[in-house]
């Protein structure tokens, strides 16, 4: 078995190096894909921080800030991250109807005293999270 010979070896070289390069261009999703993860996961963790503020605020309050809003759709100010804040957290507050006793399937109306519906969402993306809370929490 004779020795490879200089042109086989440049021959290999070549494919290999040619094979090299779409290999490297299949990683580049995965490289960025982590790098959309780590900012999901710091903008969750980042709603998460804010929800657990309210849920340390008394029930009291969050249910008198949820009767002088009366509109689930406006954000509170008092609640909300500051206008000048990176990242800014608006929260929502409203009543909440969990027994449909009016049969309308609309859960803003209707709305059950000891039932608060909070929103927590990140401005300008589409990360929220929601919960309930009672009186008995």
């Amino acid at each position: 078995m004779a020795g490879l010979s200089y042109i086989e070896v440049l021959v290999a070289i070549v494919l290999l190096s040619m094979a090299l390069v779409p290999a490297i261009d299949a990683f580049q999703p995965a490289i960025l894909g982590s790098g959309i993860h780590r900012s999901h996961t710091e903008q969750h963790y980042h709603l998460t921080e804010k929800l657990e503020e309210l849920l340390a605020e008394p029930f009291g309050a969050l249910d008198a800030e949820a009767v002088d809003i009366g509109d689930p759709t406006v954000a509170s100010d008092d609640y909300s991250d500051p206008t000048t804040a990176a990242n800014r957290r608006l929260v929502y507050l409203s009543r909440y109807d969990g027994d449909n006793a009016d049969s309308d399937f609309d859960y803003f109306t209707g709305l059950d005293a000891g039932l608060v519906w909070v929103r927590v969402e990140h401005t300008g993306t589409g990360q929220t999270i929601e919960r309930l809370i009672s009186v008995y929490d």
